[in-house]
């Protein structure tokens, strides 16, 4: 190669090198300032639960405050503050429900997406439709019929109606068979079958494993939107004393009332609620970008 040749092939190759550095570096900012702009928010709600009602009122600001302390004390002590928040008892209710309806939202989801991707059955497409369309149809527009429906099991004022509809989640059955189409190789159920594995342990032993990132994923959009859910629980807990509410509901009476209107107590008492969904999201959040189906047959 002549070394004018070089000298071209060099110029190429900085060039190459500076573009990539180029996107890279502009990647990088702008992800940088979409976190901030996520964060932020967050950012601003515990700074805000370190400062007094009167800091607040005065305007924005980015340094912690010295009132934590108090604000503590208020949220736990403060008798017109406990007249519409409790925090332990509204950790236990959501706790419980958002844990049995995250949990049984991805299994019987996992289910429903791996018997429609594995088996094959007359009207196989039409059922899968009828899902997608119940996908369609919002809560607003079936919520008088459910709460009527559940009166009529005498079902309201309990969290049941809470938790068991969960199982149908049209929109995670979609995304499960999605994930499933593109990772889970048919070939190695077949493999399971031969082996002498049942169809149910096929399920739990080789697709829920292989399903984990998919899993992780929904299982953390299931637990935020049933952590945040105040629409439901506030159609159905309709006489409950407050140790029986839900911690979204605390929070929505707190905001409201003209009884106690420390804003610093009040967004402590709402940094608290954010808690369990940090939790959830650093437990989780790991499988996200695990490998899918190692050692798994390929196609």
């Amino acid at each position: 190669m002549s070394n004018e040749m070089k000298s071209v092939y060099g110029k190429a190759k900085d060039n190459y090198h500076f573009k990539i550095r180029m996107k890279s570096t502009i990647l990088f900012i702008w992800f940088l300032i979409l976190t901030v702009i996520c964060l932020l928010p967050i950012y601003i709600l515990v700074i805000n639960a370190t400062r007094t009602h009167t800091d607040i009122a005065n305007g924005l600001s980015f340094l912690p405050g010295t009132n934590l302390k108090n604000n503590w004390h208020k949220v736990f002590n403060e008798p017109g503050f406990k007249l519409c928040y409790n925090a332990l008892a509204g950790y236990k209710n959501s706790l419980f429900i958002t844990c049995c309806s995250t949990f049984l939202t991805v299994f019987f989801s996992a289910l429903t997406a791996y018997g429609i991707h594995v088996y094959d059955f007359k009207l196989k497409e039409v059922a899968y439709s009828v899902i997608l369309l119940v996908m369609m149809v919002p809560m607003q527009v079936t919520s008088a019929g459910f709460v009527s429906f559940m009166s009529d099991l005498k079902l309201t004022n309990t969290y049941w109606p809470l938790i068991i509809p969960s199982i149908a989640a049209p929109a995670v059955v979609y995304f499960m068979r999605s994930y499933m189409k593109s990772s889970f190789p048919l070939d190695i159920v077949e493999a399971a079958r031969i082996d002498g594995c049942g169809e149910f342990r096929t399920f739990l032993s080789i697709a829920i494993p292989m399903m984990k990132p998919a899993i992780a994923v929904q299982a953390i959009f299931a637990f935020i939107a049933s952590w945040n859910n105040f629409y439901t629980p506030n159609m159905i807990l309709i006489s409950v004393d407050l140790k029986k509410k839900t911690l979204p509901m605390m929070v929505s009476a707190l905001q409201s009332s003209d009884k106690f209107n420390d804003y610093g107590a009040i967004y402590l008492a709402i940094a608290l609620s954010i808690i369990p969904i940090i939790i959830a999201y650093v437990l989780l959040s790991r499988f996200i970008i695990a490998g899918v189906a190692l050692g798994g047959v390929k196609e």
